[in-house]
């Protein structure tokens, strides 16, 4: 019987150390706090991601929330013409968009856009040693190399939630314009009725915590991938999936802590 439970610690010692790795990163980043207020970051680093995670994403997020605008408002022509109240199509939109897809799409992009290229570049100069080259001259690397992507993260993305808001109600106004011959100024007006200003910011809201998932996500995969090239490649990957796996777990918390309020 004895040996039985040490050979089932055995097993189950490295899913622990799996899960406390984590949180001890988490822990060594947010250590460097005090000396980052104090010494601030290098302003070419946040340059370079701000360029990296908001000028240069929001073509595909302004693209991609515009197509899923579109789909979701053929999707409720569909339905809506049934019961011969088709204008509800602005309403069922401009909510859903604002409310739940706009932030979850942005984030999703950005798993993909950003959080591969964060856990790919710290991967490689682990690879290269340069982490360890960081360590030799007293710079601590989770400082070092975390907090400009972090800084970036958190001024794009709710900016790009808000393109990607405005170009989701722009993809439902295109069909319902086009297809369903609502007049463009009927069409806005009836989405300016179901909308308030609480939606939007609860629902710009939640890029806040997406953007720390993603961020702290791709940088864990990036420091703990093997040091090899298919390691940064499996590093890059895990990133994206953990990156998504957060955010819908993230996304069904905040729903939920929304509802209490009435949102």
């Amino acid at each position: 019987m004895e040996q039985q439970l040490q050979a089932i610690s055995r097993r189950f010692r490295p899913l622990l150390q799996d899960g406390t790795r984590p949180l001890e990163f988490i822990g060594r980043v947010a250590a460097e706090l005090p000396a980052l207020f104090r010494n601030g970051m290098r302003q070419r680093d946040l340059r370079y991601y701000l360029d990296l995670c908001g000028v240069q994403a929001l073509p595909i997020v302004v693209l991609i929330c515009l197509l899923m605008g579109m789909v979701m408002a053929v999707n409720g022509q569909i339905q809506f013409s049934k019961l011969g109240q088709e204008i509800f199509v602005a309403d069922a939109v401009g909510l859903i968009v604002l409310k739940e897809l706009g932030p979850l799409m942005v984030a999703m992009v950005m798993t993909g856009w950003a959080g591969s290229a964060f856990a790919a570049e710290v991967g490689t100069m682990k690879l290269d040693e340069q982490i360890s080259a960081l360590e030799t001259m007293g710079i601590r690397p989770e400082s070092f190399l975390v907090f400009p992507k972090l800084a970036a993260m958190l001024i794009s993305m709710p900016i790009l939630t808000i393109f990607g808001d405005a170009a989701g109600i722009l993809g439902g106004m295109i069909i319902g314009v086009t297809s369903m011959k609502i007049p463009p100024v009927a069409y806005w007006t009836r989405t300016l009725e179901a909308l308030d200003i609480t939606t939007f910011v609860l629902g710009a809201a939640k890029s806040i915590p997406f953007a720390l998932l993603i961020t702290f996500a791709g940088c864990y995969c990036g420091f703990n991938a093997a040091n090899n090239s298919q390691g940064v490649g499996r590093g890059a990957t895990k990133a994206v999936v953990c990156s998504i796996f957060l955010i819908v777990v993230a996304d069904v918390f905040i729903t939920v802590l929304y509802s209490f309020i009435g949102y």
